[in-house]
């Protein structure tokens, strides 16, 4: 079964904004540290920003500033918001645990394509 699904993305012109949600199935989200993690042609796959069940948060540098990421416990949700959108974050955008605890099945993840 589907565990991981995440939805936002889209094309957008540098300067503009996105919101990314994940919905995770609940025994997965509850409880647990959840990230965002991005990759782009050619490259690995990184840990862009993460969020404690609790709320304390780690960005990367390549977008702290720009990008905050929160989270519905109710809803089983994680949310990216991304402002100040540059090329560089053209990427395809999963969610997942933190690095110590990554689901092998990764989601299908959300194209985000930033481009004038």
């Amino acid at each position: 079964q589907v565990q991981l699904v995440e939805s936002g993305g889209g094309l957008v012109q540098p300067g503009g904004s996105l919101r990314l949600s994940c919905v995770a199935s609940g025994t997965i989200f509850r409880g647990n540290t959840m990230g965002w993690y991005r990759q782009a042609p050619g490259k690995q796959r990184d840990l862009v920003a993460q969020i404690t069940s609790g709320g304390s948060t780690y960005y990367a540098d390549s977008v702290k500033g720009r990008f905050t990421i929160s989270r519905d416990n109710a809803k089983n949700t994680v949310y990216l918001q991304m402002n100040s959108l540059k090329p560089e974050d053209t990427a395809v955008y999963y969610c997942n645990r933190d690095t110590l605890h990554i689901l092998r099945d990764w989601g299908q993840g959300t194209q985000v394509t930033v481009s004038s």
